[in-house]
């Protein structure tokens, strides 16, 4: 088995080579259809995701693979190493042109993920970590905000959740922006842009894995809304909940979503 440094090389390398192909696409007349739930695809996120597969699966034949845009194998459960993959997260924003997207690649381990790279080639940021070594945005170490009160916060949300008149206590005045991509909203909360990212409905292994990796090494955290540490990797692949932010907002948010009770998930269709 390649040991961390030869990984993280290739996953760089391939997830560059993603954003350039990603560009011959943005801007142009592109074929888009929708995919079972009303989410759109297009020749850009699948030229992309054939990309990387081979790239990476070529160059990693014992390791799994997980994607947004590829039939899920069963096999990636025996994996202990896994490649989790959306191709293009905010296929919206890269079909109307807005530079909100990014390509994302973990690379996860036993269930969490030990390498990441997200690229938003529009505006030529790349976020990357590797486990125990920090995260960096364009080769630069960055760093969560260390802001713990909401009023007056950057937060990347879904603006109407905090306006659902179910809240027992109203939200403070935020400055909630939001992004198509879940995983370009954590990049901006691990570069210290954002505040926090906060969501309470259900996200895939490939919208978190790598992000979730480049918060942490931030110095922030990534849990569900019930604290709860995020597992990569299961059967379903999915979770219910997200909270992303430095150590001190985390706690501020935890403490008032914490106890909520969301709907149960709909059983996996076999």
């Amino acid at each position: 088995m390649q040991d961390n440094a030869d990984d993280q090389a290739l996953l760089i390398a391939a997830v560059r080579e993603a954003g350039a192909i990603a560009m011959r696409f943005f801007g142009a007349d592109v074929k888009t259809w929708e995919k079972e739930g009303g989410t759109p695809v297009s020749d850009a996120d699948i030229a992309v995701d054939q990309h990387l597969h081979r790239r990476l699966g070529e160059a990693r034949p014992d390791y799994g693979w997980l994607s947004e845009e590829t039939e899920d194998d069963p096999a990636r459960l025996a994996r202990r190493r896994v490649w989790v993959v959306d191709p293009i997260d905010g296929t919206k924003a890269f079909l109307t042109g807005t530079p909100h997207f990014c390509h994302s690649v973990a690379l996860v381990e036993d269930g969490r993920p030990i390498l990441a790279a997200l690229f938003n080639p529009a505006v030529d940021e790349f976020y990357e970590a590797a486990i125990g070594q920090g995260a960096m945005l364009n080769g630069k170490p960055i760093r969560v905000s260390d802001r713990s009160e909401l009023e007056g916060c950057r937060m990347a949300a879904f603006e109407p959740m905090f306006r659902n008149p179910r809240w027992p206590t109203p939200w403070p005045p935020m400055d909630v922006i939001d992004r198509n991509s879940v995983a370009y909203r954590l990049a901006l909360v691990a570069s210290g842009e954002v505040d926090a990212a906060l969501a309470l409905n259900s996200k895939n292994d490939w919208d978190l894995a790598a992000a979730d990796l480049i918060v942490c090494e931030a110095g922030g955290r990534v849990t569900s809304h019930e604290g709860r540490i995020l597992t990569y990797n299961t059967e379903r692949a999915t979770h219910r909940s997200l909270i992303a932010a430095g150590p001190a907002m985390h706690a501020t948010l935890y403490a008032r979503v914490g106890e909520i009770k969301l709907r149960p998930q709909p059983a996996k269709a076999e």
